[in-house]
């Protein structure tokens, strides 16, 4: 196995770096995978904020819009549309930033809690992710054919799109990475389910780290 020059690795021969990199890689491809599955982004993430959260809320007209429990049903259906299709825009985002970062304190990162890495990676993209996602999501509100998505925004005097689409992609920045650190934690307790002989030498029980 070859090792990436100048990176610390175990007595196995384990490149650290390349550890860090292939769980990260494997975490960010299972954590998309989740959310972008049919459901899996609403039902976990962003049922959770409630579309109070995300629009905001002019007096009560929010509530007078989801009135009809169909209604909301449908209005959380399109949202989570969007923000599926901005869990698509940002994964090359997040995959390609894995592939070129330097992990200068892989023994660090190997070592620390369940999400370090991903945290690690988090600081290291910055706003990129959010970058990504916002401009095109303002762009799909305001071109959304769907009058239920144009009733409860034109029902909201006064509304700033563009804000509605910043506020709901922080939200969605905040889903990716936290799905992201909850994959790593599960690489990190089971190394073996992943069959990566680099991920079991460095993250398993037999591990000299």
């Amino acid at each position: 196995m070859l090792l990436l020059p100048g990176c610390a690795s175990t007595g196995g021969g384990f490149s650290l770096v390349e550890a860090v990199r292939r769980m990260l890689l494997l975490a960010t491809e299972n954590a998309f995978a989740r959310l972008t599955a049919p459901g899996g982004f609403w039902d976990e993430q962003v049922a959770r904020l409630g579309l109070d959260t995300v629009l905001g809320t002019r007096g009560d007209v929010l509530s007078r819009i989801l009135t009809s429990q169909l209604f909301k049903d449908r209005l959380e259906e399109r949202f989570a549309g969007f923000a599926i299709d901005a869990s698509y825009r940002a994964a090359p985002v997040v995959t390609d930033a894995i592939r070129v970062i330097g992990f200068q304190n892989a023994v660090d990162l190997v070592r620390g809690g369940p999400s370090a890495a991903s945290l690690y990676l988090r600081q290291e993209v910055g706003g990129a992710l959010l970058d990504a996602v916002v401009p095109e999501l303002g762009e799909a509100l305001r071109l959304s054919r769907d009058p239920l998505v144009g009733q409860a925004l034109s029902a909201l005097t006064g509304v700033n799109v563009a804000g509605v689409a910043d506020r709901f992609g922080r939200q969605i920045d905040d889903a990716i990475w936290s799905e992201i650190g909850r994959e790593e934690a599960a690489i990190r307790a089971n190394p073996e389910a992943t069959r990566d002989p680099v991920l079991i030498g460095v993250f398993g029980l037999g591990s000299r780290i």
